[in-house]
């Protein structure tokens, strides 16, 4: 990505948008709903911004929405000025994990300070079924791909050992004990796809130490650290992860999943989102 693209980008933000929110959302399978939550928001087609990514994937829609998201909850209303990113460029579609670069420099350069990122995952535990949430702690890079493959200068090699920002976590999950929620907490291994995994494979990731398992999310980590950002990040379960159940695993069976799910995982996130302080 080149940075006549990224500055390109900025000016057209500023222009369009305004100075950034301090927040900005990657809206994965199932997530989508909340961009309809986004109140007084002015929305930006991906392809309008040279920097972004053109995507191919069902349930990416591809726009940016900037606005107010809001909560009511037992603490009174609260409120907070987002920029929401409708869908990613996954490295299964080319075999480049680089496919958000452009878009999370343009964000960092904008001024955005925390990325959240959001997905549909496999489940390797029982107590998490399909609809149970999972806020992300660390992730194993099993695919061991960097997005960061070119970049020049020392500041490629990013410290990983607290990805997903610690405070931020904190207050994650005291948003959903706030809220009467169950979010659970655990690592997600990152595999290329599109092919879903083996039972074989995901019995490897079990002996690692993975919780969950799926195809995005960790680019898009490394870059966000790369570009200053702090991270933080939730899986949506959509099924339980090969050999774990007997059910048939496909795309469409996953956006099925999740679409029953997204009322409540929205919910969540927008009282996350709301209560965040950045």
């Amino acid at each position: 990505m080149t940075e006549s693209a990224v500055a390109a980008t900025v000016k057209l933000l500023n222009a369009r948008l305004g100075p950034a929110p301090a927040i900005a959302v990657i809206l994965g399978s199932g997530w989508g709903p909340l961009a309809d939550l986004v109140a007084n928001a002015t929305t930006v087609p991906y392809a309008d911004l040279p920097a972004f990514p053109a995507l191919a994937v069902g349930g990416h829609k591809g726009l940016l929405r900037v606005g107010e998201l809001e909560h009511a909850g037992k603490h009174g209303h609260k409120r907070q000025r987002v920029a929401v990113l409708a869908g990613r460029k996954h490295a299964y579609e080319t075999g480049d994990a680089s496919g958000m670069q452009g878009a999370i420099q343009s964000l960092a350069a904008w001024g955005v300070k925390v990325l959240v990122q959001t997905n549909a995952a496999g489940s390797l535990e029982g107590h998490m079924p399909p609809g149970a949430l999972m806020l992300i702690n660390d992730h194993l890079n099993l695919v061991q791909r960097s997005p960061l493959f070119g970049v020049l200068g020392d500041d490629r090699f990013v410290d990983m050992s607290a990805a997903y920002d610690p405070a931020l976590r904190a207050q994650a999950l005291a948003a959903a004990q706030r809220a009467g929620a169950t979010l659970h907490e655990g690592v997600y291994a990152w595999l290329m796809g599109p092919q879903f995994e083996t039972p074989a494979e995901i019995r490897m990731c079990k002996l690692l130490g993975a919780q969950a398992v799926g195809m995005s999310t960790v680019p898009e980590t490394i870059l966000a650290r790369h570009a200053g950002l702090r991270v933080l990040a939730l899986s949506m379960m959509t099924n339980m992860a090969a050999g774990l159940s007997s059910e048939v695993l496909s795309h469409a069976h996953t956006l099925q999943v999740a679409q029953g799910a997204a009322q409540d995982a929205v919910a969540l996130l927008a009282a996350v989102l709301t209560q965040l302080e950045v």
